[in-house]
């Protein structure tokens, strides 16, 4: 298990360690952990390095960094960034140990050599407000310079809650590695997170077990749902593997439902229905397994839905959207369906009171209708909008975007690790409203269903970027097959890891 830590959590676990500990030792053992990363991103090489170490203890980092490069004879020039406040003791030796090392100190970026490493320890996870001054400046000289960065514990001016950079007109680090310390933090993973911490490398600095308490989230990954990937029996047949009916498919918009049925059907429903509300959506012309029915007279009991693909906002689609949500059939709610939903309190309240399996995958704006504040709101606080949405609608919610967060109403929070910028075209997210009630419709609880679903729908864009399909002109119409090949994986890993 990858477990994600709250700032607030990670400052408790200082507190606690530091009282068991002599004054100094974590920022020793990241600076010893900080210069071993740069050894290995150096790979042998002789440097420069160019070491940026802020006024606060993350500056303290750095320097401890920059005495252990030097002491072993790497070309070390360090930046430092002066403050208002005096440095902290652990702060100040830290200095005292690289001012008496090989490290040589300049004044400003024209003084430093030609770098071949950038170590950024200019903010740590402290940060509340945007760079500005001197510091926008440096985050602005190291993202212009195309070389590697090694940023210690976050990338400057990055959230390390919500991976949201720090101020509406602020500026990060772009780092290509980032070493984080004590535990690995949410803001690394989701919104801009992805974008500017690079290769997360996790450092724990020796600290107990039993100081770190149970984790603001975890970080997705296969072995979190492979209890239910199995290897199909021979004796099986269609029946064997659940209805899915896509509920949706208005006037001139057939493609939505068409992509969700296909991503429903590659991932392995036994049998795929369109509910289309105009009657003159009746085949698939590339995948005529997909079968269609009016959605008026469609009986909805035996089969996983999913709701909201092409389903426009008619007082038709208002009425077969409240049929649904007073029937007890598994819910996936997708797209127009949400924004329905966010328009009616009374739906909201039908919503709420289910009983039956519900699985919620809305996109920011999305989300942020139903919790009626902005989008930019929603992705400041992404895991606390993902929990809101599961806690207030008693659904699992699947918060999509870079780093997809998935919460179930007990407040447990997963971010998704797989997928690419590919993602980001038209019916994607349909895609995966069919693969999510297909796991459904197999047998799959709604949590399993989300966590595995969203990993899959990442991995076959990861795959399809691989083979050279993307990620700049990906179409959705592509992730199908990708996410059946990356299924089929899936199940030879855990089957597999079974019997080894």
């Amino acid at each position: 298990m990858i477990s994600l830590y709250s700032v607030a959590q990670l400052r408790a676990i200082e507190r606690a360690a530091a009282s068991q500990l002599a004054p100094g030792t974590l920022m020793r053992r990241a600076g010893e952990a900080a210069a071993n990363a740069a050894l290995a991103l150096l790979a042998g090489g002789p440097g420069p390095v160019l070491v940026l170490a802020g006024p606060g203890n993350n500056g303290g980092d750095a320097l401890d960094a920059a005495a252990n490069l030097a002491n072993a004879g790497i070309e070390v020039a360090v930046l430092q960034l002066a403050g208002s406040g005096a440095r902290s003791p652990e702060a100040a030796h830290a200095l005292a140990r690289a001012e008496a090392s090989d490290a040589r100190f300049i004044d400003a970026l024209l003084d430093a050599p030609d770098w071949t490493l950038a170590i950024d320890g200019l903010f740590g996870i402290g940060l509340a407000r945007a760079l500005d001054g001197p510091a926008r400046a440096l985050a602005e000289a190291l993202n212009g310079a195309a070389r590697p960065v090694l940023a210690l514990d976050i990338p400057s001016g990055l959230d390390a809650d919500s991976g949201a950079v720090v101020g509406p007109d602020g500026i990060a680090v772009q780092a290509s590695h980032t070493i984080t310390f004590i535990g690995d933090k949410p803001g690394l993973h989701t919104c801009a997170g992805r974008d500017y911490a690079g290769t997360v490398l996790v450092a724990p600095l020796d600290i107990p077990p039993a100081l770190l308490p149970a984790p603001e989230a975890q970080l997705g990954e296969l072995a979190l749902f492979a209890h239910c990937l199995r290897p199909r029996r021979h004796d099986s047949h269609k029946g064997s593997f659940g209805d899915v009916a896509i509920v949706g498919g208005a006037r001139g918009m057939a493609g939505a439902p068409l992509l969700a049925a296909r991503g429903a059907l590659f991932a392995g429903a036994g049998r795929v229905f369109v509910a289309a509300i105009d009657p003159a959506l009746q085949v698939d012309s590339v995948q005529p397994e997909i079968m269609f029915r009016d959605a008026a007279s469609y009986d909805s009991s035996r089969a996983t839905l999913v709701l909201g693909p092409g389903m426009g906002d008619s007082e038709n689609a208002l009425a077969l959207l409240g049929r649904a949500l007073d029937g007890a059939a598994p819910l996936v709610i997708d797209a127009d369906a949400l924004n329905l939903i966010a328009g009616s309190g009374d739906l909201q309240r039908r919503l709420a009171a289910r009983a039956a399996p519900t699985l919620l995958t809305p996109h920011p704006l999305e989300a942020a209708r139903l919790l009626g504040v902005s989008a930019a709101a929603i992705q400041a606080g992404r895991l606390a909008a993902a929990r809101a949405l599961a806690t207030r609608f008693g659904a699992v919610a699947a918060l999509k975007g870079s780093g997809t967060v998935i919460a179930r109403p007990s407040g447990a929070l997963v971010i998704n690790p797989t997928g690419n910028p590919g993602l980001a075209t038209g019916g994607s997210g349909d895609v995966l409203s069919g693969v999510c009630a297909s796991l459904m419709a197999q047998g799959w609880p709604a949590w399993e269903a989300a966590l595995g679903a969203v990993w899959l729908h990442g991995a076959a864009a990861d795959r399809l970027v691989s083979e050279g399909v993307g990620p700049i002109g990906l179409t959705a119409g592509e992730l199908p097959a990708a996410v059946r090949a990356a299924l089929n994986a899936a199940v030879a890993s855990a089957q597999h890891s079974r019997h080894f």
